[in-house]
């Protein structure tokens, strides 16, 4: 029995859309205002988007940040699966409960208590604090969520293909080359636009472990709003929002289309 679409939940999901998504269209409105109060609408104009490309301090914590997002998301995606490897198929070895549950613990510890435990570590062996250390610290934590979705997809594994590929000579590196990891592949990749996204959006953490010559671009964000809240911002915020919107629609297209290409060759196998 389907059930109608009634006022109420039309209601219900048009007021949540709208919390949602309208402080991003007013947002995305007020970049073009040629006004530089953020909240006065002085007319159309383009000119905030032309001052951001020439603010030489948010083009280079956008450098930063970028830096340590694609070198932190790929050792976090490298350790994550060893990790998850480690925990799917190592079976009982002796600490295999310790090993668990450090795996799983930053993943509900408070930021603040990560961030700041990472300075201290960093300050008692006497590593300068820098880009390095973002990248360590987004390492550590980002690692856990690639584990966490990797191992999901490695726990419904048909081991019984790995078993073949050795039964055909293959060593066991090969096996998993050729076979475990282009059907884990989705996964991985997911744990590592998760890590991505994690370490671009992070402020917290960074701001422990960030020396001053790499603030990124989320703690100048941050610096800049306790100011007040400038054209310049609202540009830079309609770009991520673009860039992200981008990627969300694409991986989208994608998927789609590789669901409609496996259903055709179901179709096609089942004709043979």
């Amino acid at each position: 029995m389907t059930r109608r679409f009634s006022w109420f939940n039309a209601t219900s999901l048009t007021f949540g859309f709208a919390f949602l998504y309208l402080p991003m269209v007013i947002l995305i409105i007020y970049s073009f205002n040629k006004s530089k109060l953020v909240t006065v609408w002085a007319g159309f104009s383009t000119k905030w988007y032309g001052e951001l490309m020439r603010n030489e301090a948010f083009l280079d914590a956008a450098w930063v940040t970028l830096k340590v997002a694609l070198v932190s998301s790929t050792l976090a995606t490298v350790l994550g699966t060893m990790a998850a490897i480690a925990l799917v198929r190592g079976g009982r070895f002796f600490g295999r409960t310790l090993f668990s549950g450090m795996i799983y613990a930053p993943l509900v510890m408070p930021d603040v208590i990560m961030g700041l435990s990472l300075l201290l570590l960093f300050i008692a062996i006497g590593l300068e604090r820098g880009v390095f250390t973002i990248i360590l610290a987004h390492t550590t934590f980002s690692m856990c969520y690639v584990s966490v979705v990797v191992s999901s997809r490695l726990a419904s594994f048909d081991r019984s293909l790995e078993e073949a590929a050795l039964d055909l000579g293959c060593t066991p590196f090969d096996a998993f080359r050729s076979v475990t990891l282009p059907i884990i592949a989705p996964a991985v990749i997911s744990g590592w636009l998760l890590a991505f996204t994690l370490s671009l959006d992070d402020l917290v953490i960074a701001s422990f472990t960030s020396g001053p010559s790499s603030t990124t671009l989320p703690i100048k964000v941050f610096s800049a709003v306790r100011l007040g809240v400038s054209p310049e911002i609202n540009a830079l915020s309609t770009i991520l929002i673009v860039l992200v919107s981008t990627g969300v629609i694409s991986a989208s297209l994608i998927s789609k289309r590789a669901i409609i290409r496996q259903r055709r060759e179901e179709r096609a196998a089942m004709a043979q």
